[in-house]
């Protein structure tokens, strides 16, 4: 299993680096980004943080860590600028807060967040067809998630990306070590989604080749 977002003390998660990496990796997991909530006070505090863990005792855990970001209630309007920040601060991964019905996210993040191309959308929401056909245009993965309340859209974010041709991927939103569910649950949250077997399947692979492109950026 690959998971692009979780969380550690560095925001609102309850374990420090090495204990999220330990717990993923006894759950199964062989890729993980720690993706703190950040805005711009603190993208440079997250970043140096995790990545001192994984330069230091990252290889220990057999995982391989990824240091991030999640960008979270950004006014849309600096979405773009903290991305930029983010990408020149040497963040491997991007991801924004999206849309979710059960946050008050503001509207029009999830298009800022598309069109300053991250590498994923978190919980998207309700995001409309035009978004998903952008995401789609511009490589953006958009997250299935298997965290309560922000999956209770998936089975819409599913079917737009079927319908344009988006990338799905799998993700946790682990703020607790109860959050990282184990590789039946994440199957069954995915065909619970309306995903097919082979939908299920090209969500796997795109979490892969997504390992690839911040394995380049390490």
């Amino acid at each position: 299993m690959i998971d692009f977002h979780t969380h550690t003390v560095f925001s609102d998660g309850e374990l420090i680096p090495a204990e999220l990496a330990r717990r993923a990796r006894v759950a199964g997991y062989r890729a993980l980004a720690m993706t703190d909530h950040a805005d711009s006070s603190n993208i440079d505090i997250i970043l140096k943080n995790i990545k001192r863990f994984a330069k230091k005792h990252g290889h220990y855990f057999d995982i391989d860590v990824f240091a991030g970001l999640e960008l979270t209630h950004v006014p849309p309007g600096l979405i773009g600028e903290m991305v930029e920040q983010a990408r020149e601060s040497d963040a491997q991964i991007v991801l924004v807060h999206g849309e979710t019905i059960v946050e008050p996210v503001a509207e029009g993040t999830n298009l800022a967040a598309i069109e300053a191309r991250v590498d994923v959308l978190a919980h998207p929401g309700l995001i409309s067809d035009i978004e998903v056909k952008l995401a789609a245009e511009y490589g953006v993965c958009l997250e299935i998630t298997t965290r309560k309340g922000h999956s209770l859209t998936n089975g819409h974010v599913v079917a737009l990306a079927r319908k344009y041709g988006a990338k799905l991927v799998i993700n946790n939103d682990a703020h607790a070590p109860g959050d990282l569910v184990d590789l039946d649950m994440r199957r069954k949250i995915a065909l619970g989604a309306g995903m097919s077997v082979a939908e299920y399947g090209q969500a796997e692979e795109n979490s892969r080749q997504l390992v690839q492109k911040l394995m380049k950026r390490s």
